[in-house]
C-alpha cells in the first residue's frame, strides 16, 4: 500500500496531462504520416503514405536555407542576447539598495508579465513604416528622406523579432541571477578586489563559477523558449506566410497546416520541432539532476 499510494496521489493529474498532452501528441504523430487535407476531412478517411512527408520536409530546399537558419540562428543570437543583457541588469540591481532593487525589479518584471501578442504588436507600432516612431526619428534626424518598411528585409525582421524577444526574455534572467548573486560570497569578492581583480575578473573567476548552475539552467530554458518562438513572428507583418524568406520552424508548419490545408505534412514538421525540443529537454533534466546530486 506505501508503494501505491504515492501514484494514487498522481493520479489524476496523470490522467489530466495524458488527455491534454498526450493523446494530442499522439494524433499529431499519426497525421504526420498521412496524406491529410480537407478531402479527407469530409470524406472521414485515413490516407497513410508512410514517411513521405518528412522526406518531403527534409529534402525541401526551404528547409534548410531558410527555416533552419531562421529557427536556429534566431535561437543563437536570442539566447546569448538575452543572458548577457539579464546578466548585466542582475550585477546593477546587486549593487543597489533593498528600497531601489524592489523598485528596479517590479518595473522590469512588467515586461515579462505583458503577453507575447501585446508586445509584439507593440514593437510593430514602433517600425510601422507609416506612423511608427522608429522611422519619424531617423526622418526627423534627416537620416532618412523617406519613411523604410523594414519587415520586408529578412534581417531587419529578425533584428525587431530579436528586440522583441529580449525585451520579454530578459526580465526572467536578471531575477534568476540576482538570486543567485545574492548568494555569493561578500568575503571573496572583497578579498579579489583588495587583491587589485577588476569588475572583468572577478565576474569570470569567482561570480560565474559559483553560478555556474543557474546559468546552466537559464541558458536552456531559454534555448527552449526562443526555439518555438511563434507568436512574435507570426504576427509580424509577413510573418503569417506572405514573406516566405522570414518563416521558421513553428510558423512554417502553422502555415502548411491551416493556410495550405496540408495537416499530413504541418503535423510532420511540427513533430521535427518536437523532437528538437524534446533533445533539448533531456539536456536539462540531465543538468537538474547533476545539480541535485552536488
Amino acid at each position: 500500500m506505501t508503494r501505491i499510494r504515492p501514484w494514487l496521489l498522481l493520479g489524476p493529474a496523470l490522467v489530466i496531462l495524458g488527455v491534454l498532452l498526450l493523446w494530442p501528441l499522439i494524433q499529431v504523430v499519426l497525421l504526420s504520416f498521412q496524406d491529410y487535407g480537407i478531402r479527407e476531412i469530409r470524406k472521414g478517411s485515413t490516407n497513410f503514405i508512410g514517411f513521405e512527408n518528412y522526406v518531403e520536409a527534409l529534402t525541401d530546399p526551404q528547409l534548410w536555407t531558410v527555416v533552419v537558419p531562421n529557427t536556429v540562428g534566431f535561437a543563437v543570437i536570442a539566447v546569448f542576447t538575452t543572458v548577457a543583457f539579464g546578466t548585466l541588469v542582475a550585477l546593477l540591481l546587486a549593487r543597489l539598495n533593498l528600497a531601489w532593487r524592489t523598485i528596479v525589479g517590479s518595473a522590469i518584471m512588467i515586461a515579462w508579465a505583458m503577453p507575447a501578442v501585446t508586445g509584439t504588436y507593440v514593437w510593430t507600432w514602433i517600425f510601422d513604416a507609416d506612423r511608427g516612431i522608429f522611422n519619424s526619428v531617423l526622418q526627423g534626424a534627416g537620416f532618412m528622406d523617406e519613411p523604410t518598411n523594414w519587415f520586408t528585409n529578412r534581417w531587419a525582421f529578425y533584428g525587431i523579432v530579436l528586440l522583441n524577444v529580449v525585451h520579454h526574455g530578459f526580465p526572467f534572467v536578471a531575477i534568476t541571477v540576482l538570486a543567485g548573486l545574492l548568494g555569493v560570497s561578500r568575503e571573496m569578492i572583497e578579498a579579489a578586489e583588495i587583491d587589485g581583480a577588476g569588475a572583468w575578473r572577478r565576474f569570470w573567476q569567482i561570480i560565474f563559477p559559483t553560478l555556474k548552475p543557474v546559468f546552466s539552467v537559464v541558458i536552456i530554458l531559454s534555448t527552449i523558449w526562443d526555439f518555438k518562438v511563434f507568436a512574435q513572428v507570426f504576427l509580424m507583418p509577413g510573418g503569417a506566410g506572405s514573406n516566405r524568406s522570414v518563416l521558421n520552424l513553428g510558423v512554417w508548419s502553422y502555415v502548411e497546416s491551416f493556410g495550405q490545408n496540408r495537416y499530413g505534412f504541418g503535423s510532420a514538421l511540427a513533430v521535427l520541432l518536437t523532437l528538437v525540443l524534446l533533445g533539448i529537454t533531456i539536456v536539462y533534466i540531465r543538468t537538474l539532476l547533476k545539480e541535485d546530486q552536488l
